[in-house]
């Protein structure tokens, strides 16, 4: 007789429980409410006994269950009178269940006694439908019963009845509905996760279960379908997937691996016709195989799976299957051909093409050319060619199997890594590619095509060197042409603007002259028969004019020189807009107070508030008050800020009743280095009489130069038109100048100039030419000065906008003043009491640290304060642009460069004028081309040395505007510390966003962990609140259900959209293999 089916048995009892547990998180295992439960029928009859005891009872029957541990903490978070409530319910369907159907041994029996009996031929339909009671049956208990069940049925090896029942089945039992129950028990063993495990570890299931796709069950095929591909998503099934399918197609005899599937794809006559749901399995199976596994981040494999589809002709299939207008199925094909549409475009990225017609052998013929043409690999890609070419091409015999080795070798080398695993089902067994690339590597052909591209790099580096060559001489010829019209626009400027002066200054000469003899006659009538003054000499000042009689009348000016001659111009009015003399300036004439006088009427008494304790000492360097005269100080006002700091504040951060830490700077010592060079001369043949260290280096110079001695000459005599001799080679050339001794012996040795060795020859070549040395230190002259301007420029233009941001900071200003506060309120006796400090005493304000945080200085709580009080200040970092490079600038060696170019354009204009005076050799362009330079570049050095002076004197403005020492101060120490200070202030700026950051953070982190606890709480009232729910099978139907549906590529498949609707409207006339205009967007 057959098992009795019960309604809901086991775990399906407890559902109420889990109905208010469903969440997106998959998987996850829930249970089915029954329609027939009651709460009030399930009141315990017993009374409840204490808590530890419910507890552990408790938890003895939550371990059978098989939850998640999510779901074990709710129901161990029920009240004790609910857990009292699913005991005893639990218990008593246990006890009126007792009976055979409750042990997996009863089922096993039914298996092994049904597969006995082979074939339904004998069986009368009544049996057959006990037959299939029994094994639906025992996939209802698989599901519903407790976890021990299955437990059981998996050590009596359960599993292996079945897969022998699946293997021993006949046609007519394949084709029966007890096939399809036989795949139900397994996917329902795979619900549970020990089963599932079990399944998946077993050698030979999933093969068996692949076996099952021979059937023409259309619902068999489908649960077959649905359960491998699921299997793929699982960690590790993929690969066992792709076997069970290659010994499917030994099994069933197919040519190639999924030819079955696709010809059920196709298949659209008989029962085939309107069956989308098998279409819709098999289509999510392949989607599954595709973009599981490997695929997931390897093009390789994904583009070798595809291709074994596209291969049976699967494209025209999709394309027919659009037909059937069923929205889950079309989710599926839209996946198919846009995950297709990416990798292909993907793959034509990696040629630089757009679109590879991968049906064109052509087209792919000539991108695998370009692409290795012009490589180390095309030699052995040709090879290739050669021996297909001679490979049997006969349509009988074994020359497919030549093709197919070939084609499973390029396979594996494809796709296996560098471990020699191959993702896929290894075409080749024992075949591992990099043991057999490294076998054929040989160290004669290594050697010969390292030789070979030794010789390429030497000939390119050669070409490359023409190539500089040619593009120093264009710029040097660019440069040359924009410094000339620079030059003339600045001549031209400066030639406006002395015409404009001169024109003005004549203007006042001719007033002051008519002005003068008004004077002068207006003073002969006053002074009638005085003595009339006796004119001196053409050139000579003239005499005074006697003093008048009258006591009251100021002596005239003297008139005019005779001859006709201008007096000097009046010399030039004082800059308007110069800064008044500073209040309580002694009178012209006085003597400034000494020091320790009393204070002046300008500087009144300082009312510094007092702290009530002891602080820290801000080490600062007080300002003299003798030297407060013109400078910011005498601007500043501490007695204002006092009003606004928070003083209270001030001593609680820097109190003294704690002690200071000493830091030390640890200097590393440096080690020096000696090389030693050691020279092995050569015996050479040729006639040599110079110096044999000497005529070494001079050959190891020619050497590099790689130029004849005449084209040597040729390149000094004009002056390096063509770019010929680098700078750096120049200045080699200036050290084997020929000596007056060497050019002695040269010329008693000049008739044997042919046995001469190479040194000698161009030494004696060289002291030919006239004035050689001079002509080569003015080419080198030449060749440096622009490089020389162009490195002082920006030194002088630091200098002098340094200087004016320093002299024009208002918020700079605004930074002393509260600084001075702070000094004037943290230090007592000499140290306090100051009207000004030393700008270098900004780098110690970091020196003293809080007594509260030692990390804290008085430095971030400066930063603090201008945040809250003075953010303007804040800004003073912007005002100071130029700090840092004008920090860099050592003016003693701005000086030296300045005093080097000016003697050495000196020393180019005697050798000029020497030149100018001696008859021109043929090709001789040293005049022409010297003088052009001499006018530019004599301009150019004028302007960098007035752009030098006016720099000087904003300087000392600045250093008087400070109150410091002119005397001792230098632009890269004064402006040093200010860059120092700025650096700093930039650290505790950060320093005191990263201590706010932490402290957002550590708030902001409370303030999370409190409404995440009280949002569990939320959701677990909700929970309990929750009155009914479904949801049926556990974590594995769940992950079928995800694949049936398309929800598993829900994710990818947006994406690929969003993708594929940027590049559509990037390129809109983009042409494709296929209309993309099939897919339902």
């Amino acid at each position: 007789m057959a098992p009795r089916k019960r309604g809901g048995g086991g775990r399906g009892g407890l559902s109420f429980i889990f109905c208010c547990f469903n969440s997106n998180d998959h998987p996850e295992i829930t249970y089915r409410l029954r329609e027939d439960f009651a709460l009030q029928a399930m009141e315990p009859a017993l009374p409840m006994p204490g808590y530890d005891e419910l507890d552990g009872m408790f938890s003895e029957l939550v371990d059978e269950l098989d939850l998640t541990e999510k779901h074990r903490e709710a129901m161990f978070a029920l009240p004790a009178e609910k857990k009292w409530q699913i005991y005893c319910s639990k218990k008593k369907e246990q006890e009126e269940n007792k009976s055979a159907t409750s042990w997996p041994e009863y089922y096993i029996d039914q298996l092994n006694s049904m597969a006995a009996r082979k074939t339904l031929l004998a069986l009368e339909k009544e049996d057959e439908e006990e037959r299939n009671k029994t094994i639906e049956s025992l996939k209802t208990a698989l599901r519903t019963q407790p976890m021990r069940f299955v437990t059981r049925f998996i050590d009596l090896d359960g599993l292996t009845c079945i897969l022998n029942f699946l293997k021993s089945m006949d046609y007519e039992t394949t084709e029966s509905q007890i096939h399809t129950s036989l795949i139900g028990c397994i996917k329902a063993l795979m619900n549970n996760s020990q089963g599932r495990a079990h399944v998946l570890s077993h050698s030979e299931s999933i093969n068996i279960i692949a076996q099952s796709l021979a059937t023409e069950n259309i619902k068999t095929k489908v649960a077959v379908l649905e359960i491998m591909g699921a299997v793929c998503l699982v960690p590790g099934g993929h690969k066992k997937i792709l076997q069970a399918m290659l010994h499917y197609q030994r099994f069933a005899c197919e040519r190639t691996r999924f030819q079955t599937l696709i010809n059920d794809l196709d298949r659209s006559t008989g029962r085939y016709r309107d069956e989308v749901n098998l279409k819709t399995a098999i289509m999510s199976f392949i989607n599954a195989v595709l973009s599981q596994g490997a695929g997931e981040a390897s093009l390789e494999f994904r583009i070798h799976l595809r291709y074994e589809f596209l291969m049976l002709g699967i494209q025209p299939v999709i394309d027919k299957l659009r037909s059937h207008e069923n929205s889950t199925l079309d989710r599926h094909l839209d996946y198919f051909e846009m995950l297709r549409n990416e990798d292909e475009l993907a793959l034509s990225k990696r040629f630089e093409s757009v679109h590879i017609d991968t049906k064109s052998a052509t087209q792919v013929f000539d991108l695998i050319r370009k692409k290795m043409n012009h490589t180390d690999a095309y030699p052995h890609f040709m090879s290739v060619l050669h021996h297909c070419l001679l490979m049997p091409h006969k349509r009988s015999g074994n020359t497919v199997q030549y093709w197919l080795l070939l084609d499973r070798i390029v396979q594996q080398m494809v796709l296996q890594n560098d471990k020699g695993h191959d993702p896929d089902v290894t075409p080749l067994e024992n075949f591992n590619v990099k043991n057999v690339v490294r076998m054929l590597v040989n160290e004669n052909e290594v050697k010969q095509w390292k030789e070979q591209a030794e010789k390429m790099r030497k000939e390119h580096h050669e070409l490359q060197q023409k190539f500089e060559k040619k593009e120093r001489e264009c710029d040097a010829k660019t440069q040359e042409k924009e410094d000339m019209m620079q030059t003339l626009n600045k001549m031209k400027e400066k030639l406006e603007k002395e015409s404009t002066e001169h024109k003005n200054v004549k203007q006042q000469v001719a007033e002051l002259t008519a002005r003068l003899h008004e004077l002068s006659t207006r003073q002969a009538a006053v002074v009638p028969g005085g003595p009339p003054l006796a004119p001196g000499p053409p050139g000579c000042p003239l005499p005074p004019p006697p003093v008048p009689a009258f006591g009251g009348m100021c002596p005239p000016p003297p008139p005019p020189p005779p001859g006709g001659m201008m007096p000097p111009p009046p010399p030039p009015p004082p800059p308007p807009g110069g800064p008044p003399p500073p209040p309580g300036r002694p009178p012209l004439g006085g003597v400034p107070p000494p020091p320790g006088a009393p204070l002046g009427p300008s500087l009144k008494k300082k009312n510094i508030p007092q702290p009530a304790n002891a602080l820290k000492s801000f080490n600062w360097s007080k300002l003299a008050e003798n030297k407060l005269e013109g400078t910011v100080w005498m601007d500043v006002d501490d007695a204002k800020v006092f009003k606004i700091l928070d003083l209270e504040d001030i001593e609680k951060t820097f109190s003294a009743y704690q002690r200071q830490q000493d830091f030390f700077m640890i200097n590393n010592s440096k080690q020096k280095e000696a090389e030693d060079d050691t020279l092995s001369s050569k015996k050479v043949k040729e006639l040599s009489v110079i110096d044999g260290r000497r005529a070494q280096n001079c050959n190891i110079l020619l050497s590099r130069l790689k130029l004849s001695n005449e084209e040597i000459k040729r390149a000094i005599l004009t002056m390096d038109e063509q770019e010929d001799l680098p700078k750096d080679m120049l200045e080699q050339l200036l050290k084997f100048v020929p000596e007056k001794s060497d050019v002695d012996l040269l010329e008693e040795h000049k008739h044997e100039l042919d046995r001469m060795a190479k040194p000698d020859r161009f030494l004696y070549e060289m002291s030919r030419i006239n004035h050689y040395q001079q002509r080569l230190q003015s080419l080198y002259f030449k060749k440096k000065f622009a490089e020389r301007i162009a490195e002082m420029k920006p030194k002088v233009e630091a200098l002098t906008k340094a200087s004016k941001e320093i002299l024009n900071s208002r918020n700079l200003k605004q930074l002393l003043e509260v600084v001075l506060a702070f000094g004037n309120f943290m230090n007592k006796g000499q140290r306090g009491n100051a009207y000004g400090f030393k700008v270098s005493s900004l780098n110690k304000i970091a020196d003293t640290k809080s007594s509260i945080d030692k990390n804290i200085t008085l430095l971030h709580y400066l930063i603090t304060i201008l945040e809250k009080k003075y953010p303007k200040v804040l800004m003073f970092q912007e005002d100071l642009q130029s700090i840092s490079e004008a920090a860099k600038v050592n003016m003693t060696e701005l000086e030296k460069d300045i005093g080097n170019l000016r003697s050495g354009l000196k020393s180019v204009e005697s050798e000029l004028e020497y030149q100018k005076k001696r008859p021109q050799e043929l090709g001789d362009k040293f005049v022409s081309v010297v003088s052009q330079f001499i006018t530019v570049a004599s301009f150019s050095f004028s302007d960098v040395e007035d752009s030098l002076t006016e720099a000087k004197e904003l300087f000392l403005k600045a250093l008087k505007h400070f109150g410091e020492d002119a005397s001792k101060m230098q632009p890269d120490e004064f402006f040093g510390i200010f860059d120092q200070f700025l650096q700093s202030f930039v650290e505790a700026q950060q320093e005191n966003e990263n201590m706010r950051k932490r402290k957002e953070e550590e708030e902001r982190r409370a303030k999370m962990e409190a409404q995440l606890k009280e949002q569990r709480e939320k959701e677990r009232k909700a929970r309990k609140a929750k009155a009914n729910g479904e949801d049926d099978g556990g974590e594995f139907d769940d992950l079928v259900s995800a694949l049936r549906s398309g929800e598993v590529f829900d994710k990818d498949l947006s994406k690929m959209k969003r993708n594929r609707k940027r590049i559509n409207n990037q390129s809109t006339d983009s042409s494709r293999e296929r209309p993309v205009t099939k897919l339902n967007f």
